[in-house]
């Protein structure tokens, strides 16, 4: 908690500031926009997301940008380049972390890009994914994925924040404005 200092409107009360870790999560799509390359997170059985499928992504270094930090995630899980980069969204994920840590991502559509993705990277295997069993919930993922996708991957998609608190692991209620 911080005290507002004096002149500000409010001084004297406390003032609650919200600490995130700040993450990217990139959605890399196939030529023709049926597929998605994700990522089956088989590696470490410690790891939090271990069994589901996710997109590509992972906390932005001190004093990166987003978009920078996007197309660096991107080429050191997959091997790719990226050509063009639209954001999606974001999310608010307050107690998503392991210990409870709040979570804030930038979410990516990645519709263009060079190179071949690699097979696997430290994180799982690389699969190309048909987009409607993404969205039809053919594919094990985190269920609170479920209620974004479809923003991200809408015919006619516009920028969106969501919000989906955790508890324990468990998603609360979910919220958004477009």
């Amino acid at each position: 908690m911080q005290v507002a200092s004096p002149g500000i409107a409010g001084a004297g009360r406390k003032v609650a500031r919200v600490q995130a870790i700040l993450a990217t999560l990139g959605y890399v799509l196939s030529a023709d926009r049926r597929r998605v390359l994700m990522i089956r997170r088989d590696t470490r059985p410690d790891d939090l997301h271990y069994g589901y499928y996710n997109g590509l992504g992972g906390k932005l270094e001190p004093g990166e940008d987003v978009v920078a930090g996007m197309r660096r995630e991107i080429r050191e899980e997959a091997g790719l380049e990226c050509r063009t980069v639209e954001l999606a969204g974001t999310i608010s994920w307050p107690g998503f972390g392991r210990n409870g840590e709040n979570w804030f991502g930038f979410l990516f559509r990645i519709p263009d890009w060079s190179g071949v993705p690699y097979e696997r990277c430290p994180e799982g295997t690389l699969i190309w994914t048909d987009l409607s069993d993404i969205l039809s919930g053919a594919v094990p993922m985190w269920p609170s994925d479920r209620n974004f996708l479809p923003l991200v991957f809408a015919d006619q998609p516009g920028v969106f924040h969501g919000s989906q608190p955790f508890h324990h692991g468990t998603p609360g209620p979910w919220t958004v404005s477009v």
